[in-house]
């Protein structure tokens, strides 16, 4: 079983409430708009795995790809920043996501907290919301979960505070 904690739009701030929530995860993953230091302090906490956003310059750029497509406990995981949701994907991932859906869809960008199982390609699509300071959200928001044998358990919506 791995525990992931799952963030996005951090925005150049990093809440100190993110170390206590993912204290017992096994790995963080960024879905885009790092900002400034985030994902150095993020990598030397927990492993990282991250995409950047459109916020982000050359240096996480060069470091992070815009998709990112892999395996977690055998479960087909793809995070990209801009990437709609379930009735409204994006331009950029409509072709893939109907031809070779993954099991789960994670996006960041629209600072909204999302939940959706997606019944025609069966796939669940998760949007962090959005933890940094930055941004129209009233609310800076988490999720943590597991993943086992292909499936994902436990998830989480957690609130850490007031943007």
């Amino acid at each position: 079983m791995t525990k992931i904690g799952l963030i996005s739009d951090t925005h150049g701030f990093l809440d100190p409430a993110v170390f206590k929530h993912f204290a017992d995860c096994d790995e963080i993953w960024h879905a885009g708009d790092f900002g400034p230091n985030v994902a150095e302090e993020l990598a030397a906490f927990k492993p990282l795995r991250g995409v950047y956003g459109n916020i982000d310059g050359k240096e996480i750029r060069s470091l992070y790809p815009e998709h990112l497509r892999f395996n977690c406990e055998n479960l087909d995981v793809w995070i990209t920043h801009i990437g709609g949701y379930p009735g409204k994907y994006a331009p950029q991932v409509k072709g893939e996501i109907y031809t070779k859906p993954p099991k789960l869809f994670i996006t960041g960008h629209s600072h909204i907290l999302k939940v959706m199982y997606d019944k025609k390609i069966d796939c669940l699509h998760i949007n962090p919301g959005a933890a940094g300071n930055s941004g129209w959200h009233k609310i800076k928001t988490l999720i943590r979960f597991s993943v086992s044998e292909e499936k994902i358990h436990n998830l989480e919506a957690i609130e850490i505070g007031v943007r």
